[in-house]
């Protein structure tokens, strides 16, 4: 069983709990915190656990020369990526101000730190969970100065190798244990031939004691909801209000439909996941009383007689019958009673038979 731990307060994630689904709104706001909250709220009213964000302090973040290079793209903000950067970039007081009013609405509120200086911002404002972008999942010292914060921590594996995911694995640990990794392919938006959902087993595989998730670039839901079915235990996927904004993340984003589709079938397939115990349920029961087989007598058989396999049968009978699987134990036995031709084989006419057919009660 995965390890399970308290990601937010009240809300553990891991082993038998529910998906843990969060709604990435990243910088799809366009830097208007009216439409960040607008976003909060839709997350909320789509049945998300999380509203998350992307926090840069953009002088730790970039060098002068990535900031000042020129950006000419349709998606820019600003005749340079620094503009551009800063355009999306909300202030401390403004995080405040989200952070405040997630708490009124009744969702989880938390940020990627893009960089250490961003960690410690967030830190400062006490999110419940650290989200770990995988542009830093390789930045060793980011993530031992991360980790050592002691708060759980969520971290995304784009680009990376196994070997590196398992580097990650041994860092993080050895200062943090509540902590998870989603499988990610950073590709906007995401092919579904480059997904590649089976690596979910492989994680589970490699770090059988820390739960295994997935975050997705793809169009749809449906690539989202196979992994929870394959073991997922957090979901992380962009959300916008409309695919047509500027901004290179609205196309791989949901809008507010497809992100409540994503959750209500996500809670559906958890639903449809069981236990893992194969057995006759209560609900099959009435088609097992229409429709099970039992052993009939194919002659009439006296009673005395000793059972063999040229005597017996099976067929829908009326009353039920043993259950065809036990038909070999009753050869070699004897009837305790006259059974006449086509009439049902029942227990308790066979000598030394007492099986009853048993269903799970719920």
């Amino acid at each position: 069983m995965p390890l399970k731990f308290e990601l937010c307060p009240g809300r553990m994630i891991g082993g038998s709990n529910p998906c843990f689904i969060i709604a990435e709104i990243g910088q799809n706001h366009q830097g208007d915190i009216e439409i960040a909250k607008k976003m909060i709220k839709m997350a909320k009213d789509c049945g998300a656990d999380c509203a998350k964000f992307q926090k840069s302090e953009l002088e730790y973040k970039f060098n002068k020369r990535a900031l000042e290079r020129p950006y000419t793209s349709k998606q820019s903000w600003g005749k340079t990526y620094g503009e551009h950067k800063r355009h999306l970039e909300f202030s401390h007081e403004q995080y405040r101000e989200l952070q405040k009013y997630a708490k009124e609405v009744g969702i989880f509120f938390t940020a990627s730190g893009m960089d250490e200086m961003a960690v410690e911002f967030l830190h400062e404002l006490d999110v419940p969970f650290f989200k770990v972008g995988s542009g830093d999942t390789n930045n060793f010292p980011y993530l031992e100065t991360t980790a050592k914060k002691g708060r759980p921590m969520v971290v995304s594996s784009g680009m990376q190798s196994m070997e590196t995911m398992r580097r990650v694995y041994q860092t993080v640990k050895k200062h943090n244990q509540n902590f998870c990794i989603l499988q990610c392919t950073s590709a906007y938006p995401l092919e579904a031939e480059d997904v590649n959902l089976r690596v979910i087993a492989e994680y589970q595989k490699e770090f059988p004691d820390i739960p295994i998730g997935y975050s997705g670039h793809e169009s749809g839901v449906h690539i989202s909801v196979a992994a929870v079915a394959l073991g997922a235990k957090v979901i992380e996927r962009h959300v916008t209000l409309d695919k047509s904004w500027k901004g290179s993340d609205h196309e791989a984003s949901l809008e507010p439909s497809e992100l409540t589709e994503l959750v209500n079938a996500i809670r559906l397939v958890e639903r449809s996941l069981g236990t893992g115990i194969k057995q006759m349920l209560p609900c099959e029961k009435p088609c097992h009383d229409k429709l099970g087989k039992s052993v009939v007598a194919k002659v009439a058989i006296p009673k005395g007689t000793v059972l063999g396999m040229d005597m017996l049968g099976v067929k829908v009978g009326e009353p039920k019958g043993v259950p065809p699987e036990d038909i070999f134990q009753l050869v070699g036995k004897s009837v305790t009673e006259d059974v006449e031709e086509d009439e049902s084989i029942t227990p308790d006419v066979v000598d030394s038979y007492g099986k009853k057919i048993k269903c799970r009660v719920k």
